[in-house]
Protein backbone atom coordinates (compact mmCIF):
# COMPACT_ATOMS: atom_id res chain seq x y z
CA UNK A 1 0.00 0.00 0.00
CA UNK A 2 1.48 3.39 -1.16
CA UNK A 3 1.02 7.01 -0.35
CA UNK A 4 -0.54 8.52 -3.51
CA UNK A 5 -1.02 12.25 -2.02
CA UNK A 6 0.35 13.75 1.28
CA UNK A 7 0.48 16.75 2.97
CA UNK A 8 3.25 16.29 5.57
CA UNK A 9 2.11 16.64 8.91
CA UNK A 10 -1.77 17.13 7.92
CA UNK A 11 -2.53 14.24 5.66
CA UNK A 12 -2.07 11.13 3.50
CA UNK A 13 -3.92 9.25 1.32
CA UNK A 14 -2.99 5.82 -0.12
CA UNK A 15 -3.69 3.73 -2.71
CA UNK A 16 -6.52 1.58 -1.25
CA UNK A 17 -8.01 4.97 -0.61
CA UNK A 18 -7.65 4.99 3.14
CA UNK A 19 -7.50 8.41 4.48
CA UNK A 20 -5.37 9.44 7.53
CA UNK A 21 -4.95 12.82 9.35
CA UNK A 22 -2.89 14.14 11.64
CA UNK A 23 -4.22 16.58 13.77
CA UNK A 24 -2.71 20.10 15.16
CA UNK A 25 -2.45 21.06 18.71
CA UNK A 26 -6.82 20.97 19.82
CA UNK A 27 -8.72 23.21 22.16
CA UNK A 28 -11.59 22.25 24.01
CA UNK A 29 -14.86 24.21 24.41
CA UNK A 30 -15.98 25.39 27.64
CA UNK A 31 -18.76 27.15 28.59
CA UNK A 32 -17.08 29.00 31.55
CA UNK A 33 -16.02 32.10 30.21
CA UNK A 34 -12.48 32.58 29.34
CA UNK A 35 -11.04 36.40 27.39
CA UNK A 36 -14.50 37.60 27.23
CA UNK A 37 -16.42 34.78 25.65
CA UNK A 38 -17.72 31.09 25.86
CA UNK A 39 -17.77 28.09 23.84
CA UNK A 40 -19.88 24.63 23.49
CA UNK A 41 -20.00 21.87 20.37
CA UNK A 42 -23.40 21.34 18.95
CA UNK A 43 -24.75 18.52 16.45
CA UNK A 44 -26.14 20.09 13.47
CA UNK A 45 -26.60 16.74 11.51
CA UNK A 46 -26.01 13.70 14.11
CA UNK A 47 -27.06 11.06 10.62
CA UNK A 48 -24.29 13.17 8.63
CA UNK A 49 -21.33 13.85 10.94
CA UNK A 50 -22.12 18.17 10.81
CA UNK A 51 -20.80 19.42 14.18
CA UNK A 52 -20.49 22.95 14.97
CA UNK A 53 -18.23 24.74 17.74
CA UNK A 54 -20.48 28.00 18.95
CA UNK A 55 -18.88 31.44 20.72
CA UNK A 56 -21.10 33.37 22.60
CA UNK A 57 -19.70 36.95 23.84
CA UNK A 58 -19.96 37.77 27.98
CA UNK A 59 -22.81 40.73 28.20
CA UNK A 60 -23.75 42.42 31.33
CA UNK A 61 -27.13 43.75 29.65
CA UNK A 62 -29.29 41.33 27.52
CA UNK A 63 -28.73 42.08 24.04
CA UNK A 64 -28.97 40.41 20.60
CA UNK A 65 -26.22 39.80 19.02
CA UNK A 66 -25.10 39.41 14.71
CA UNK A 67 -24.89 36.27 13.96
CA UNK A 68 -21.02 34.73 11.85
CA UNK A 69 -20.91 31.34 10.26
CA UNK A 70 -17.79 30.36 9.65
CA UNK A 71 -16.28 27.68 7.21
CA UNK A 72 -12.15 26.78 8.00
CA UNK A 73 -10.29 26.37 5.62
CA UNK A 74 -7.97 22.90 4.61
CA UNK A 75 -8.40 22.45 1.02
CA UNK A 76 -11.93 20.89 1.55
CA UNK A 77 -9.54 17.58 2.90
CA UNK A 78 -8.26 18.76 6.75
CA UNK A 79 -9.10 21.35 8.95
CA UNK A 80 -11.46 21.61 12.21
CA UNK A 81 -13.45 23.62 14.48
CA UNK A 82 -11.27 21.68 17.06
CA UNK A 83 -7.78 23.54 15.74
CA UNK A 84 -6.54 25.74 18.83
CA UNK A 85 -5.94 28.41 16.07
CA UNK A 86 -9.55 28.50 14.75
CA UNK A 87 -10.88 28.34 18.58
CA UNK A 88 -9.07 31.10 19.89
CA UNK A 89 -9.54 33.46 16.32
CA UNK A 90 -13.04 32.75 16.73
CA UNK A 91 -13.11 33.36 20.57
CA UNK A 92 -11.57 36.69 20.20
CA UNK A 93 -13.14 37.77 16.65
CA UNK A 94 -16.77 37.01 18.59
CA UNK A 95 -15.56 39.36 21.66
CA UNK A 96 -14.07 42.16 19.06
CA UNK A 97 -17.43 41.82 17.23
CA UNK A 98 -20.08 41.49 19.21
CA UNK A 99 -21.06 38.39 17.79
CA UNK A 100 -22.70 35.11 18.22
CA UNK A 101 -20.44 32.76 15.55
CA UNK A 102 -21.28 29.39 14.41
CA UNK A 103 -18.05 26.96 13.12
CA UNK A 104 -19.22 24.50 10.87
CA UNK A 105 -17.28 21.27 10.87
CA UNK A 106 -18.31 19.57 7.28
CA UNK A 107 -17.86 16.56 6.08
CA UNK A 108 -13.99 16.25 4.25
CA UNK A 109 -12.59 15.27 0.59
CA UNK A 110 -11.12 12.98 -0.87
CA UNK A 111 -13.84 10.40 1.45
CA UNK A 112 -16.93 13.06 0.60
CA UNK A 113 -16.43 15.63 -2.53
CA UNK A 114 -17.50 18.40 -3.63
CA UNK A 115 -20.42 19.77 -3.60
CA UNK A 116 -20.69 17.85 -0.15
CA UNK A 117 -19.23 20.64 1.96
CA UNK A 118 -21.59 23.21 0.10
CA UNK A 119 -24.22 20.86 0.81
CA UNK A 120 -22.92 20.40 4.43
CA UNK A 121 -22.39 24.40 5.01
CA UNK A 122 -25.62 25.48 3.57
CA UNK A 123 -27.32 22.74 6.57
CA UNK A 124 -25.76 24.68 8.88
CA UNK A 125 -27.61 27.95 7.74
CA UNK A 126 -30.79 25.97 7.96
CA UNK A 127 -29.50 24.68 11.78
CA UNK A 128 -29.92 28.10 12.73
CA UNK A 129 -33.51 29.16 11.73
CA UNK A 130 -35.01 25.48 12.90
CA UNK A 131 -33.34 26.26 16.25
CA UNK A 132 -33.67 29.38 16.88
CA UNK A 133 -36.49 28.59 19.90
CA UNK A 134 -34.79 25.64 20.94
CA UNK A 135 -31.07 26.54 21.46
CA UNK A 136 -30.70 28.83 24.11
CA UNK A 137 -27.80 30.80 23.15
CA UNK A 138 -29.87 31.39 19.62
CA UNK A 139 -32.40 33.10 22.21
CA UNK A 140 -29.43 35.40 22.17
CA UNK A 141 -28.93 36.13 18.35
CA UNK A 142 -30.80 38.69 15.81
CA UNK A 143 -31.13 36.02 12.79
CA UNK A 144 -31.79 39.55 10.62
CA UNK A 145 -28.22 40.29 10.77
CA UNK A 146 -26.71 37.06 8.92
CA UNK A 147 -22.76 37.00 8.02
CA UNK A 148 -20.87 34.36 6.40
CA UNK A 149 -16.72 34.00 7.17
CA UNK A 150 -14.16 31.46 6.38
CA UNK A 151 -10.47 31.10 5.06
CA UNK A 152 -9.04 29.01 2.21
CA UNK A 153 -11.58 26.59 1.50
CA UNK A 154 -14.08 27.91 3.67
CA UNK A 155 -14.26 31.03 1.72
CA UNK A 156 -14.26 29.24 -1.10
CA UNK A 157 -17.61 27.81 1.03
CA UNK A 158 -19.11 31.40 1.31
CA UNK A 159 -19.58 31.92 -1.84
CA UNK A 160 -21.62 29.02 -2.66
CA UNK A 161 -23.57 29.19 0.37
CA UNK A 162 -24.10 32.50 -0.50
CA UNK A 163 -25.75 31.91 -4.22
CA UNK A 164 -28.10 28.93 -2.24
CA UNK A 165 -29.43 31.56 0.23
CA UNK A 166 -30.01 34.30 -1.98
CA UNK A 167 -32.08 31.96 -4.14
CA UNK A 168 -34.04 31.00 -0.65
CA UNK A 169 -37.19 32.59 0.83
CA UNK A 170 -35.85 32.02 4.55
CA UNK A 171 -32.54 33.29 4.32
CA UNK A 172 -33.93 36.82 1.87
CA UNK A 173 -33.04 39.40 3.39
CA UNK A 174 -31.22 37.74 6.22
CA UNK A 175 -27.63 37.25 4.71
CA UNK A 176 -26.51 40.72 4.68
CA UNK A 177 -22.60 40.28 4.04
CA UNK A 178 -19.62 37.77 3.41
CA UNK A 179 -16.68 37.98 4.41
CA UNK A 180 -14.30 35.74 2.88
CA UNK A 181 -10.70 35.18 4.08
CA UNK A 182 -8.28 34.13 1.65
CA UNK A 183 -10.54 32.41 -0.74
CA UNK A 184 -9.08 29.39 -2.71
CA UNK A 185 -10.59 29.76 -5.80
CA UNK A 186 -8.73 28.31 -9.58
CA UNK A 187 -9.08 27.37 -13.02
CA UNK A 188 -7.59 25.54 -15.66
CA UNK A 189 -6.03 28.88 -16.77
CA UNK A 190 -3.25 29.85 -14.29
CA UNK A 191 -2.89 33.50 -12.61
CA UNK A 192 0.63 34.97 -13.20
CA UNK A 193 1.46 34.30 -9.51
CA UNK A 194 0.82 30.80 -10.13
CA UNK A 195 2.91 30.26 -12.98
CA UNK A 196 5.97 32.21 -11.60
CA UNK A 197 4.72 30.10 -8.66
CA UNK A 198 4.81 32.67 -5.94
CA UNK A 199 6.97 34.00 -3.45
CA UNK A 200 5.12 31.03 -1.25
CA UNK A 201 5.34 28.24 -3.36
CA UNK A 202 2.18 25.22 -3.21
CA UNK A 203 1.09 25.52 -6.67
CA UNK A 204 1.89 21.31 -6.47
CA UNK A 205 -0.36 21.28 -3.30
CA UNK A 206 -2.76 23.41 -4.48
CA UNK A 207 -3.48 21.38 -7.80
CA UNK A 208 -3.31 18.03 -4.97
CA UNK A 209 -6.10 19.39 -2.85
CA UNK A 210 -8.30 19.95 -5.85
CA UNK A 211 -7.37 16.65 -6.75
CA UNK A 212 -9.08 15.35 -4.25
CA UNK A 213 -11.80 17.14 -3.74
CA UNK A 214 -13.07 17.94 -7.14
CA UNK A 215 -16.21 15.86 -8.45
CA UNK A 216 -14.99 12.39 -10.57
CA UNK A 217 -14.23 13.50 -13.82
CA UNK A 218 -14.01 17.31 -12.98
CA UNK A 219 -11.03 19.22 -13.92
CA UNK A 220 -10.27 22.93 -12.14
CA UNK A 221 -13.40 24.74 -13.98
CA UNK A 222 -16.18 23.00 -12.07
CA UNK A 223 -18.13 25.34 -11.14
CA UNK A 224 -16.99 24.99 -6.82
CA UNK A 225 -13.49 25.78 -8.09
CA UNK A 226 -13.80 28.37 -10.90
CA UNK A 227 -16.34 30.91 -9.84
CA UNK A 228 -16.88 32.23 -12.84
CA UNK A 229 -18.65 29.03 -14.26
CA UNK A 230 -21.97 30.11 -11.32
CA UNK A 231 -25.14 29.62 -12.96
CA UNK A 232 -26.67 32.73 -12.06
CA UNK A 233 -29.12 35.10 -13.99
CA UNK A 234 -28.26 38.89 -13.71
CA UNK A 235 -30.96 39.68 -11.23
CA UNK A 236 -29.58 37.03 -9.17
CA UNK A 237 -26.72 38.56 -9.33
CA UNK A 238 -27.87 41.79 -8.30
CA UNK A 239 -29.32 40.26 -4.96
CA UNK A 240 -25.66 39.09 -3.63
CA UNK A 241 -24.85 40.67 -0.35
CA UNK A 242 -22.11 42.90 0.77
CA UNK A 243 -18.66 41.69 0.26
CA UNK A 244 -15.09 42.03 1.82
CA UNK A 245 -12.56 39.75 0.54
CA UNK A 246 -9.16 39.97 3.03
CA UNK A 247 -6.30 38.85 1.07
CA UNK A 248 -2.46 38.57 2.10
CA UNK A 249 0.08 39.90 0.05
CA UNK A 250 2.47 36.70 0.63
CA UNK A 251 -0.68 34.44 -0.42
CA UNK A 252 -0.09 32.61 -4.04
CA UNK A 253 -3.86 32.78 -4.34
CA UNK A 254 -4.20 36.46 -3.46
CA UNK A 255 -4.86 37.12 -7.49
CA UNK A 256 -7.89 34.94 -6.90
CA UNK A 257 -9.04 37.04 -4.38
CA UNK A 258 -8.56 40.57 -6.29
CA UNK A 259 -10.33 38.46 -9.25
CA UNK A 260 -12.96 37.35 -7.41
CA UNK A 261 -14.05 40.71 -6.26
CA UNK A 262 -13.97 42.20 -10.03
CA UNK A 263 -15.51 39.53 -11.29
CA UNK A 264 -18.35 40.61 -8.50
CA UNK A 265 -18.39 44.15 -9.67
CA UNK A 266 -18.71 43.18 -13.46
CA UNK A 267 -21.44 41.04 -12.66
CA UNK A 268 -23.78 43.70 -11.41
CA UNK A 269 -23.69 43.24 -7.75
CA UNK A 270 -25.28 45.95 -6.25
CA UNK A 271 -24.06 46.25 -2.85
CA UNK A 272 -20.42 46.89 -1.95
CA UNK A 273 -17.71 45.13 -2.65
CA UNK A 274 -14.11 45.80 -1.40
CA UNK A 275 -10.39 43.88 -1.30
CA UNK A 276 -8.58 44.66 1.84
CA UNK A 277 -4.79 43.50 1.76
CA UNK A 278 -2.71 42.27 4.43
CA UNK A 279 0.50 42.99 2.33
CA UNK A 280 3.25 41.17 4.57
CA UNK A 281 1.69 38.25 5.42
CA UNK A 282 0.95 34.75 4.21
CA UNK A 283 -2.00 32.09 3.36
CA UNK A 284 -4.06 32.35 6.64
CA UNK A 285 -1.56 33.84 8.95
CA UNK A 286 -4.47 34.30 11.44
CA UNK A 287 -5.09 30.68 12.06
CA UNK A 288 -1.29 29.81 12.76
CA UNK A 289 -0.75 33.03 14.64
CA UNK A 290 -4.13 33.80 16.54
CA UNK A 291 -2.84 36.43 18.72
CA UNK A 292 -0.23 38.10 16.70
CA UNK A 293 -0.70 42.08 15.98
CA UNK A 294 -1.58 41.36 12.34
CA UNK A 295 -4.46 39.01 13.33
CA UNK A 296 -5.63 41.67 15.91
CA UNK A 297 -5.76 44.09 13.00
CA UNK A 298 -7.61 41.34 10.60
CA UNK A 299 -10.55 40.91 13.73
CA UNK A 300 -10.89 44.49 13.94
CA UNK A 301 -11.47 44.90 10.00
CA UNK A 302 -13.61 42.51 10.38
CA UNK A 303 -15.47 43.95 13.28
CA UNK A 304 -15.81 47.23 11.62
CA UNK A 305 -17.42 45.63 8.92
CA UNK A 306 -19.82 43.44 10.65
CA UNK A 307 -20.69 46.52 13.22
CA UNK A 308 -21.42 48.74 9.64
CA UNK A 309 -24.40 46.71 8.97
CA UNK A 310 -25.86 47.18 12.63
CA UNK A 311 -29.29 48.18 12.96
Amino acid sequence: MSIVAEAPGYIQVFSDGSVKRFEPQIATASIEPYNGYMSKDVIIDSSKLIFGRMYLPESSIHQHFPVLVYFHGGGFCIGSTTWLGYHVFLGDLSVASKSIILSVDYRLAPENRLPIAYEDCYSALEWLIKNIEFEPWLKRADLSQLFLSGDSAGGNIVHQVAIRAITSEVFRGRLKALLPIHPYFGSEKRTELEMDNGSAGGVEMNDMFWRLSLPQGSNRDYFGCNFENAQLSLAEWSQFPAVIVFVAGLDLLKERGVTYAEFLKKKGVKSHVKVVEAEEQAHVYHVFHPESEATRLLQKQMSDFINSFRK
